[in-house]
């Protein structure tokens, strides 16, 4: 009973295991977004449970340190805001599994969207993180129609339409 999540937690053994690997992501993460906010969030796992019929242990949560540390759901950020906690669940976890891949390493990123909803401020701390990942050797793809993003990227393949059919240029 307790292996299925019968217990006080009501968190069964693989959410358990889930949790565990969930919360060393979301350390790898908090560090990054740590930067990104300015001191502002770190992220959490939740280990209480949320809904009294629910199981516990795979919510996640933002500490505010605005709101002297408070804890609160995570859909409560704002549009750039969780996209930049998006941006560092997906850094922490390529950090985490290359911690564990014996010496493999994740070299490349894909972000599809989501600058669209980031006001200039958010964009800059994002592209920075961005070329931070660039710098420790890593290719970072972006798929975007964002024109202030695009004026930012070098090296870019563009899908163009034309009624003959779709091809693609490249821009360096």
């Amino acid at each position: 009973d307790a292996v299925r999540g019968k217990n006080p937690r009501g968190i069964s053994l693989p959410c358990y295991v889930l949790q565990a690997k969930m919360e060393e992501i979301t350390q790898a993460a908090s560090l990054r977004l740590l930067r990104m906010s300015a001191g502002r969030y770190r992220l959490v796992v939740g280990n209480e449970r949320v809904h009294a019929r629910g199981s516990s242990g795979l919510d996640l949560f933002v500490e505010d340190a605005f709101s002297g540390d408070a804890l609160r759901p995570v859909h409560t950020l704002s549009g750039g805001e969780s996209f930049l906690a998006s941006l560092c669940l997906a850094m922490g976890l390529s950090d985490v599994v290359q911690a564990h891949a014996g010496g493999v390493r994740m070299e490349a990123l894909f972000i599809d969207e989501g600058f669209g909803s980031l006001d200039a401020e958010t964009l800059d701390t994002a592209m920075a993180a961005i070329t931070e990942l660039k710098a420790d050797g890593r290719l970072i793809g972006i798929i975007s129609h964002v024109e202030a993003l695009k004026e930012r990227i070098d090296a870019q393949i563009r899908v163009l339409k034309r009624p003959s059919g779709s091809f693609i240029e490249l821009r360096v």
